[in-house]
């Protein structure tokens, strides 16, 4: 039972983390007959992106975490994020498959030992890392166009939400990713820019590890405490708080629970998405009027 919390832990911790480098990055948009017509995911962050860059026709199979958006859970299934079914995917004929730093390296080269096409992205720390690897997904796919495009329309909107809290008093937050152990989020994490983005602080930035104690919590006081969900977990966690009745973020009620599919599993367009719900829960006011 225990494996099976830390390696829940661990998909999310490294969800969290964000999107990717690719490990072989492309070089230009290729010519139309050259893009992949038959391609499979094995993560969601990028069955995501392969949506919003409009090649879902494309995707012929996905991971069983893949579930944003809804029509994705209704494509073929290959496996985990981390245990995948290479027989399956062999037999779906694919012409490229994405992988993440989560796919077994094993798997990988089994089917680059067939020619099967395979990229993996590694992990991204930021935003600006995020929208270079969604820039680097639209070359792969032939629509770099809409990646440029998608990634100005995100970065005009995060531009026009900073303003919206650039006068208001900074709030420090905690974002919990994990309970069992306590995770929290440092610089290390693309979800440090949406704290900052929105007008807040982190209180583990500069921690060395996300692995910290309740004490510590305590300590540094958090106004605005958020906790990434995992089903019922996360509403038992957010009652486990309560007994920390110095916490400012205790002592005036803002516990707030996230969900964690929204958080670990960004793109540069959810990305924003949920920097706007983040600034709603740090600045109600700012809405206001």
């Amino acid at each position: 039972m225990q494996r099976h919390v830390i390696t829940a832990l661990f998909i999310v911790l490294y969800a969290c983390s964000g999107l990717f480098i690719l490990s072989a990055p492309c070089t230009g948009e290729p010519a139309a007959k050259n893009v992949p017509h038959r391609i499979i995911s094995l993560g969601p962050a990028i069955t995501e992106a392969l949506y919003f860059l409009g090649v879902e026709d494309r995707v012929v199979g996905v991971t069983t975490y893949c579930q944003k958006p809804p029509e994705a859970a209704k494509k073929e299934k290959i496996g985990t994020i981390i245990e995948i079914n290479t027989e399956k995917i062999i037999n779906l004929r694919p012409d490229l498959v994405i992988g993440t730093g989560l796919t077994n390296s094993k798997d990988i080269k089994k089917l680059k030992n067939l020619g099967i096409n395979v990229v993996t992205f590694d992990i991204s720390k930021d935003f600006d890392r995020l929208c270079q690897i969604f820039l680097d997904l639209g070359k792969l796919v032939g629509k770099e166009e809409q990646a440029r495009t998608m990634i100005a329309e995100s970065r005009k909107k995060i531009v026009k939400t900073q303003k919206k809290v650039e006068n208001l008093p900074r709030k420090k937050v905690f974002v919990q990713l994990g309970s069992k152990p306590l995770f929290a989020v440092t610089r290390d994490y693309f979800i440090n820019d949406l704290i900052e983005f929105a007008g807040g602080v982190n209180i583990f930035k500069d921690a060395k590890s996300g692995l910290i104690s309740r004490e510590e919590v305590v300590r540094r006081n958090p106004d605005i405490l958020i906790i990434t969900t995992m089903g019922i977990a996360g509403e038992k966690e957010q009652k486990s708080w309560q007994q920390y009745k110095t916490i400012n973020a205790v002592k005036n009620k803002h516990i707030y629970l996230v969900d964690s599919d929204k958080i670990c599993s960004p793109t540069p367009v959810s990305f924003v998405e949920l920097l706007e719900e983040i600034v709603k829960i740090l600045h109600p006011e700012a809405f206001e009027g």
